[in-house]
């Protein structure tokens, strides 16, 4: 039977009511209903009469799940069709569709605006690079899964499971998404058919793109802290015999696992810049070589790229130096096999390929491939070839294609042996021709446009300016579009923020409130670790003099290691003094600030200073360049020990122009940030407008740099659990030259300080409010005369200031310590105008110890309940078997009083459905459901009515959403004796407790029962104060306050963030209640219920669903809850909210 619109989708527009969307599928009875950011499941009864409410909107090939994209105004969910596809070959019994088209169906009703990233995320998936499986009878083949794998009976790969997110929303409300959802990967797929004699025989090239690190060219390059590579393809050549006879061969390529990038405009050229220094970058190197290996036994690496360290080629070359020298460190028996592709191929020749064979043929033999025939296994593949470039593009698909090839006549005689000469010939043409198709499509999507293959200079040409004008211009709107896709529309969220720095990664798709509950307690799972960070900034007046002519003693250590033992007060005060674990060095004018260098500035000074500064703060121990970013005359470093480094993660750099309105760079901000185990630290360094009257544009660079610096997921400085502020802020001292001088003389600090801008536009709340700055005891760093103790000599006379400052932050502060200032002084280095401060400062980082977390995850996941949120009202009582249970809910009066009843307990019921066990009502969270069922037995008038959760087994809902987002590839080959990953034996241990979760709360009738010993390790309750449920009394006597408090109070002072902000509700809607329709009493009952089972796994199972009984009832209408009756409220007396 061929493929067509199976799918039709419903909708009803109701001026009273909510948008409503219904979804059926072909020969399939029941439905889908999409309302009020509810999604239920209906049975054949109530799909009958409610779909007459319905006019049709569309019909669909398929559907890819729910899209969530939270905005300013509130959560927006969108249902994704796929409206138009194109067959591409069959393989065995499946067939394979390539999308063109699909359809983004809003649900919060058609008139929704659509964001750029929700359109730019419809061009990818319309873009002709996303495939799915489908089969008339059994259920398809798993594209996922290469042909070896798939005899494992392995289950989906999550590397290559694009849509796995937009299955959640489904997923969460008890939906078995393997019957109405597609599974989708992005890459290349090319079939063809050949005759060899009487025989027939399928040629096929698959090509699967890993999602774990997804992007475009100049977006995404390098590793990742997991140890994910860019650009990371595996791609698999298979011949099927007519017989059943089938053989596989596997090939990956990946990015060069190193953390760089290309920076600025790149025409034609290969600037190549290291993000992260050496010893920084070893730990994320080490875990891809250890991935690869785990995933694919044995690898062998092919490294095409150029070994010319003169010319255009350096920054290449110095890439693949440092890529093989730290490979051999840390992974010496893996192969690494170096081929300059330009040099040894110049001019197209292709003949020196051969001496590459040479090198590949033993691990050819060694690694082998799949062969299965005669429905036995014969052969496996035991080992790939990992293949990368530059771009891992054009380089990589040109000996790709040698190597298939080479492959391909070990496999023909595999499968017929004897194979004449022009049947190979016809498999070589065809494979050729498939290989060139497979390489421009995953050009495509890495960079535009199709591959370079050298064969014509007219059409390279012109794709090579495509690629420049898409890779610098248009790409930055297809990033988004990934991250929309791989990471959700949740990025920039405050709470998710938090997860990603607190929680394991695959812990961060769980839905918003269980990520509050765990976040709030992060008390509970972590231990504080002490650490010292030292800052210190330097005016350095345009040059590199690391060393004074005139002063030769003096050097920077005086100003880095040894200012605190110069300092007699700073030495008496601490003995035994400590060292820094993290240096941030901050320069100004380390170009001089001409037309030239503010339009081009020069990074060969940046350089010089990090190599010197490496050299300097390692003379006692040793210190790790983690990175650096420039801006014109500004640039930081940020210097950690290498201890450390393993536990880095989430680097990233920014900068902000604030020079001629931000048109220049001579003034502005840079900034680093990352992850130092659990907690985040962003580094600041900025240089203000001049003058001596100009502090409000020095304000205006300030909160102009706090408020364009964004990081990846739109983190901003202020999100970060410590800033750490230096530079030279040119605030000046509001009083003339002779006064400063006379009281710097006199060593009057406390005095003078009470005319410093910085001092007196922080008091007023101008600028950098809830920062701290050390006490100041040391003279005013600007400006001297050069190499002189004396301050400024020359015409203009300038008065001493404080200039130069470091201050610092912390976001919240639970009983935590807030941070302490060991040692704020300046060196007397005299080569620049400037004089050097320095700040050493103690604080408090968060390491999460994972066995406390699940005992956390446990209480959250019981109190939080099902997130289906829905509940069963029951008549209670002798009744007959077949008496219809929702009987009483025609009396409207009686439905009325009850509904009234359980929202002033519990909140709004977003849907109202019938069933012949009972009435279903739906919350808007699990909390608000089990609030429900604690009104049980409710007194209605003369019944009595029992409330019971729907769904009793709800932490397996919380394993599936684990299962989803886990890192779960199993092996190409597992030797005999082999031990499961790591990354796998964790996630099944979350699994088992959840599991066990599960069997506790059956087993007490869907009841939780938190653990007496639940210890919060602070004052604050176990879980944060969570919002009133709407239409609540609290809630309105609390609005009643806060009208109060505004009317009648001054402003509140600025506080820092809270640990995290409540969840926001979706939008009321109130609704009419309608006349209750006739039911049909033909309706299947409640399932008993049964003792849950989450399923350990090395992988998802086929199906994707973890086998866990859901209470799922087939009911007959929905309908509007009835609105709450008027009440009389008291008033609420005066008082001011704390």
């Amino acid at each position: 039977m061929a493929m067509g619109k199976s799918y039709k989708i419903w909708h009803k527009i109701n001026g009273q009511g909510p948008y409503s969307v219904l979804l059926e599928q072909r020969n399939r009875d029941e439905a889908l209903l999409f309302e009020s950011l509810v999604i239920a499941g209906l049975g054949p009864a109530e799909v009958d009469v409610v779909k007459k409410l319905y006019t049709k909107l569309s019909d669909a090939y398929g559907c890819l799940g729910v899209l969530l994209v939270n905005t300013g105004e509130g959560p927006l969910q969108y249902l994704v069709m796929v409206t138009g596809c194109v067959s591409v070959g069959k393989m065995g019994e499946s067939e394979v569709f390539r999308i063109n088209q699909t359809s983004f169906i809003p649900l919060k009703g058609p008139q929704t605006l659509e964001e750029e990233r929700v359109t730019e995320l419809r061009k990818l998936f319309n873009s002709g690079t996303f495939y799915f499986l489908w089969s008339s009878g059994e259920d398809p083949i798993d594209a996922t899964l290469c042909t070896q794998k798939l005899q494992q009976n392995c289950g989906t790969d999550n590397r290559f499971f694009w849509n796995r997110l937009l299955h959640l929303p489904l997923q969460h409300y008890g939906i078995d998404c393997s019957h109405w959802l597609l599974r989708i990967t992005c890459g290349s797929v090319e079939i063809r058919t050949v005759y060899a004699g009487h025989r027939q025989f399928k040629a096929a090239i698959l090509s699967r793109l890993s999602c774990e690190r997804a992007g475009t060219r100049f977006n995404v390059r390098g590793v990742n802290d997991e140890g994910h590579v860019a650009n990371f393809v595996e791609t698999e050549q298979l011949i099927y015999g007519d017989q059943g006879d089938v053989s596989s061969f596997l090939q990956t390529r990946g990015s060069v696992p190193l953390f760089w990038e290309q920076p600025g405009v790149q025409v034609g050229s290969h600037k190549v810049r290291f993000s992260r220094g050496p010893e920084a970058s070893a730990p994320a190197l080490e875990r891809h070589l250890q991935l690869m290996q785990q995933r694919y036994h044995d690898t062998a690496i092919v490294n095409l790229l150029g070994l010319n360290m003169v010319g255009a080629k350096e920054g290449e070359a110095s890439l693949s130096q440092l890529f093989q020298s730290d490979q051999k460190r840390y992974c010496e028996t893996m192969p690494h096999i170096m081929f300059d592709y330009h040099q040894e191929c110049k001019g197209g020749n292709l003949q020196n390929l051969a001496k590459l064979k040479q090198s590949l043929q033993p691990i050819f033999e060694r690694h082998s491939f799949f062969l299965l025939k005669n429905q036995q296994v014969v052969s496996q593949q035991k080992g790939v070839i990992r293949t990368n470039c530059l771009d891992c593009l054009d380089r990589t698909n040109c000996v790709q294609t040698f190597i298939g090839l080479e492959i391909l006549a070990l496999q023909l005689d595999a499968l017929e042996p004897q194979t004449k000469p022009q049947t190979w010939t016809r498999f070589e043409e065809v494979f050729r021709a498939m290989w060139v198709n497979n390489g421009n499509e995953i050009s495509k999507i890495y960079a535009g446009t199709g591959a370079i293959q050298g064969g014509s200079k007219i059409m390279d040409g012109a794709r090579s300016a495509a690629r420049t004008i898409q890779n610098n211009l248009l790409d930055s709107s297809k990033q988004e579009a990934f991250d929309l896709l791989i990471h959700g529309g949740t990025g920039n969220e405050f709470i998710f923020d938090l997860a990603r720095s607190l929680l394991p990664p695959h812990w961060s798709v769980l839905p918003a409130d269980i990520l509050h509950g765990l976040c709030s307690r992060y008390a509970e799972f972590t231990q504080p670790l002490p650490i010292r960070v030292a800052v210190g900034t330097y005016n350095v007046n345009g040059g590199h003099h690391f060393r004074s002519v005139v002063y030769k003693d003096s050097t920077l250590a005086d100003w880095l290691l040894d200012s605190p033992h110069q300092d007699s007060a700073a030495a008496s005060e601490e003995e035994g003094w400590r060292s820094a674990d993290i240096y941030a060095v901050g320069f100004e004018e380390i170009v001089d600030l001409n037309a030239s260098n503010i339009m081009a500035a020069s990074s060969e000074n940046a350089k010089a200073w990090a190599t010197e500064l490496q050299k300097v703060l390692s003379r006692d121990r040793p210190f790790a360049l983690l990175t650096y970013v420039q801006l014109v005359g500004v640039c930081l470093y940020v210097f950690i020990r290498p201890e450390l480094a393993p536990y880095v993660r989430d680097v990233a750099t920014d900068s902000v122009k604030t020079g001629l309105g931000g048109a220049t760079g001579n003034k502005g901000g840079v900034a680093v940030r990352f992850v130092l185990r659990n907690t985040s630290l962003c580094f600041v360094c900025s240089h203000f407008a001049a003058g001596q009257s100009q502090w409000a544009e020095r304000n205006a660079d300030y909160t102009e740099i706090t408020r364009r610096i964004c990081f990846p997921h739109g983190r901003k400085v202020e999100q970060h659990d410590f800033v750490f502020w230096c530079g030279d802020f040119n605030y000046r001292i509001d009083l003339d030259r002779d006064e400063v001088k006379e009281y710097v003389s006199l060593r009057e600090w406390s005095s003078l300080l009470q005319y410093d801008q910085l001092k007196i536009q922080q008091a007023q709340g101008n600028t950098f409010v809830n920062y701290v700055e050390g006490e100041i005891s040391f003279p005013p760093t600007y400006k001297y005369d050069l190499f002189s103790d004396d301050y400024d000599t020359s015409e203009k006379c300038r008065a001493p200031a404080w200039t130069d400052r470091v201050l610092f932050r912390k976001r919240r502060d639970h009983g935590q310590n807030p941070g302490r200032i060991a040692y704020y002084g300046r060196a007397e280095l005299k080569q620049s105008d400037h004089r050097p401060v320095m700040a050493f400062i103690d604080i408090e980082i968060l390491a999460t110890r994972i066995e406390k977390t699940r005992s956390v995850l446990e209480d959250v996941v019981g109190r939080l309940g099902p997130s289906d949120a829905t509940v069963v009202v029951q008549l209670l009582g002798d009744l007959e078997r077949d008496d219809d249970q929702t009987s009483w809910a025609d009396d409207e009066m009686i439905l009325t009083s009850m509904l009234s009843r359980v929202n002033q307990a519990a909140g709004d019921v977003l849907l109202i459905r019938f069933a012949h066990e009972g009435l279903l009502l739906t919350f808007r969270n699990g909390t608000a459901a089990l609030a429900a069922v604690a009104l049980s037995p409710i007194q209605v008038n003369h019944l009595r009515l029992g409330i019971k959760l729907k769904t009793t087994d709800w932490p397996a809902a919380v394993a599936r959403d684990f299962l989803l987002a886990a890192a779960n590839t199993v092996p190409l080959f597992t030797p005999e004796g082999s031990v499961i990953p790591l990354e796998n034996r964790t996630v099944d241990e979350d699994i088992r407790v959840l599991a066990q979760l599960a069997n506790q709360i059956q087993t007490n009738d869907g009841l939780f029962k938190p653990a007496p010993s639940i210890q919060t390790g602070s004052s604050r309750s176990p879980m944060m104060p969570r919002p009133p449920p709407p239409n609540s009394l609290a809630l309105q006597q609390q609005q009643q306050a806060k009208e109060w408090n505004a009317a009648n109070s001054a402003p509140p002072p600025v506080e820092p963030p809270p640990p995290a902000p409540p969840i926001q509700a979706p939008p009321q809607v109130s609704r009419p209640l309608p006349p209750v329709p006739a039911r049909n009493a033909s309706q299947t009952s409640l399932p008993p219920p049964g003792p849950p089972a989450v399923q350990m796994r090395q992988a998802l199972p086929p199906n994707g669903v973890v086998t866990a009984p859901q209470t799922q009832p087939a009911v007959n209408i929905m309908r509007a809850p009835p609105p709450i009756p008027a009440r009389n409220l008291p008033p609420v007396p005066p008082r001011t909210i704390k």
